[in-house]
């Protein structure tokens, strides 16, 4: 995230530079740094000539060098953009010729989502070297949480834990998806409110009482009863709710569990830390950890692999998520 903000504040400060290649897992930033680009560089007046937006899987390398070579026309500069530009991967290093002399008047700007090249390659250091090479790696979920804090507090919100930490649970490191949510209650909300799980459930559309979030609670304090009501419900609701993805988070608990229990340090910090968590889920694990010794944990990861594999159709193409779920809760909490 600072890395991006240099970059947006370079270009504010007018240090432009004749090519930006933006690669990597994350979209988000890609997107971020391109839409700014797009936006800002030329005046409306401008763009009608000088600026043009280009496709990876309906153009060329030799069609996008010939568009840059090309000189502005009443303006200072124009810019080509190339979104989708991940569809160039076998013919990407046929740039290199540009990038080592690009057009002073030009600004190339590739958005190279979901991929990257080898930092190594000749051409990614070349254009390193001539303009500005961004590498947007995927964010560990444990990170999202502070990001979301960031992000709200720059636009003048803040957020309760629980409710950053539901955000998280549900939408997992999808950036994308994030903002999203976080602009519409931004709409709803006025600047300096809090938001809280309220406005979660109520404007994102989540079940503060059926969400995997309780469900993975509920089963940690073996909680049968809200375990069994919150397994139904899903099971009757298997479009918002997917049994691999359920079934996939509860594995993802009873992992960490396992690792929680060979933990020598249990303190809060270094739980956070080793779990990759956001600190709030700490005590449901320190919880969960009394209720499950490590065999049973050991046990019930190998069940839910079983049930992944059903839930799949593998070997069991007949049997309804009502009948996964309550062999699922079954093996917990036997």
């Amino acid at each position: 995230m600072d890395e991006v903000v240099k970059i947006i504040n370079d270009i504010k400060a007018g240090k432009i530079k004749p090519i930006y290649f933006l690669m990597g897992e994350e979209p988000y930033y890609i997107d971020r740094i391109t839409e700014y680009l797009e936006q800002n560089l030329l005046t409306e007046d401008e763009k009608g000539f000088n600026q043009m937006v280009l496709y990876g899987r309906d153009t060329s390398i030799d069609e996008i060098v010939s568009n840059a070579k090309r000189y502005p026309m009443m303006a200072e500069r124009q810019v080509v953009i190339v979104k989708e530009a991940q569809d160039l991967s076998r013919t990407i290093e046929s740039l290199e010729s540009y990038a080592l002399n690009p057009q002073p008047t030009t600004v190339l700007v590739l958005a190279y989502k979901y991929k990257t090249l080898d930092k190594r390659k000749k051409i990614v250091k070349t254009i390193d070297k001539m303009g500005l090479v961004y590498e947007s790696k995927k964010m560990y979920e444990n990170q999202v949480g502070q990001w979301i804090t960031r992000v709200l507090q720059g636009r003048g919100y803040s957020i309760e834990p629980k409710a950053n930490a539901m955000l998280v649970a549900f939408l997992g490191n999808d950036l994308s998806r994030i903002a999203n949510e976080l602009n519409k209650l931004e709409i709803i909300l006025p600047k300096g409110s809090t938001i809280t799980p309220h406005h979660i459930e109520e404007n994102i559309g989540f079940s503060k009482d059926f969400n995997v979030f309780e469900f993975r609670k509920a089963i940690g304090d073996k909680n049968q009863l809200k375990a069994y009501q919150i397994a139904n419900y899903f099971a009757q609701n298997q479009k918002e709710n997917p049994l691999v993805v359920v079934n996939g988070q509860v594995f993802s608990f009873f992992s960490a569990l396992l690792q929680y229990h060979g933990l020598k340090d249990k303190s809060q910090g270094n739980v956070a830390k080793a779990l990759k968590v956001n600190p709030y889920f700490v005590n449901d694990y320190i919880g969960a950890a009394k209720n499950y010794p490590m065999k049973k944990v050991s046990s019930i990861i190998a069940t839910l692999r079983d049930i992944d594999i059903k839930g799949k159709g593998v070997g069991a193409a007949n049997l309804e998520d009502t009948d996964l779920y309550k062999e699922m809760l079954t093996s917990i909490f036997r």
